[in-house]
C-alpha cells in the first residue's frame, strides 16, 4: 500500500470509526459496513452490490506518532501480472484478512470501485494488538470521520445535515 504501511487488522479503530458514522445522519448514497477483520466480506459485499466509491477507515502503521491519520490511495497489486507461484501465495489465505489482499482479489475480479481510498490511523503500539484504543487513536476517530466526509463530498455528496465533528479533536492528518 502507499507509504509502505502495515495494516493492524485486528485493532478496533475502524470498528469505533463505523459505529460512530451509524449513530450520525448521512446521505441516503453513503452506506456504512463494518466489514471486521474477515477481508472476504468486503469482496462478498462489492460482489452484489453497485458502488462508486469505497473508502476503509482502519488502523495503519506507517511509523508516524500514535494518533496521525493519513488519507492514502492503496497501491493494487495486479494478480494477473504476478508469477504463479506468487499468486498461490496470494490466495492462499482464505480469511483475506488485511484490507491490502481483499483489494487485490476486488480488483481481480472486477468489483473494486476505482475511486478506492484508505483513512488510516497510526496505532500506539502497532505490535501489540489489544483491544481499545490509546487515548491519541481514540481522538483520531473524529479527525478519520472529517477526513471522510471530505472524501465524499469531494465526490459532489452534499452532507445536507449539520457537521457536529471538528477536526480539531485531535491527531494529525497528513
Amino acid at each position: 500500500m502507499a507509504g509502505g504501511g502495515t495494516y493492524c487488522a485486528a485493532t478496533t479503530f475502524g470498528v469505533v470509526a463505523a459505529q460512530r458514522l451509524l449513530e450520525v445522519p448521512r446521505p441516503p448514497e453513503v452506506r456504512v459496513v463494518d466489514i471486521g477483520i474477515g477481508g472476504i466480506h468486503l469482496v462478498q459485499d462489492l460482489l452484489v452490490s453497485s458502488i462508486d466509491a469505497l473508502f476503509l477507515l482502519d488502523a495503519v502503521d506507517f511509523g508516524k506518532s500514535p494518533g496521525t491519520v493519513l488519507v492514502v490511495r492503496p497501491e493494487i497489486v495486479d494478480l494477473l501480472a504476478l508469477p504463479p507461484e506468487q499468486r498461490r501465495d496470494q490466495l492462499a489465505d482464505m480469511h483475506w484478512a488485511t484490507p491490502e489482499r481483499a483489494f487485490l482479489l476486488a480488483s481481480a475480479m472486477g468489483v473494486l470501485p476505482a475511486v478506492t481510498w484508505v483513512v488510516g490511523c497510526q496505532p500506539a503500539d502497532a505490535a501489540n494488538l489489544g483491544l481499545g484504543l490509546s487515548p491519541e487513536v481514540a481522538r483520531a476517530v473524529e479527525v478519520a470521520i472529517h477526513e471522510l466526509r471530505s472524501l465524499v463530498r469531494d465526490l459532489g455528496v452534499d452532507r445536507r445535515v449539520d457537521e457536529t465533528v471538528s477536526a480539531m479533536a485531535g491527531g494529525d492528518v497528513m
